[in-house]
């Protein structure tokens, strides 16, 4: 008697299926939270897919109450970016303003990743870090891309200035 034996094989379909669970996963995991959209304008024209931006976000300070930033940064459109498979380009810029009564629930430290955020589907991050002059006693936001193998040496920097009366406390 002959027996059979059959081994499951994953067609073809398989890893493309498994590419799509992955990039959804991914896709899903981009997002930042806490960010509020203010406004956008598009830069470029695209026949298929959304037009290239510039989008603008507003991030407030998850431990510093009534400081804002405020980042723009573009985003690629076209069908990449219709469907998140674009890489946005390294240019970004940030502005941090006052827009209430500054508090701080707990010291800081003297340097801390704020927030960031994909700008491609696996490999590039804008960043936003919170760092502290003591001396002056400000705030200093530092926005910059991160690639894995190669960032960017583009970056943005602002200041806010938290009045005297009101130190900032450092661990």
């Amino acid at each position: 008697m002959t027996r059979h034996t059959s081994t499951t094989r994953a067609g073809p379909a398989a890893p493309a299926a498994r590419a799509l669970a992955i990039t959804a996963l991914l896709l899903g995991t981009a997002c930042t939270a806490g960010a509020e959209s203010v406004g956008e304008v598009d830069t470029v024209f695209k026949l298929i897919g959304p037009d290239h931006k510039i989008v603008v976000d507003a991030h407030d300070d998850p431990k510093v109450a009534g400081v804002t930033c405020y980042v723009s940064r573009a985003k690629t459109g076209g069908i990449k970016g219709a469907v998140g498979l674009a890489e946005d380009r390294s240019e970004a810029s940030i502005a941090c303003r006052q827009v209430g009564p500054i508090s701080f629930a707990r010291p800081l430290p003297m340097q801390e990743e704020m927030f960031n955020e994909r700008t491609s589907l696996v490999f590039k991050r804008l960043r936003v870090v919170r760092m502290v002059d003591p001396k002056r006693n400000t705030l200093v936001y530092l926005t910059y891309s991160e690639r894995v193998i190669e960032g960017s040496p583009q970056n943005s920097v602002t200041a806010v200035p938290v009045d005297r009366a009101t130190p900032i406390p450092v661990r």
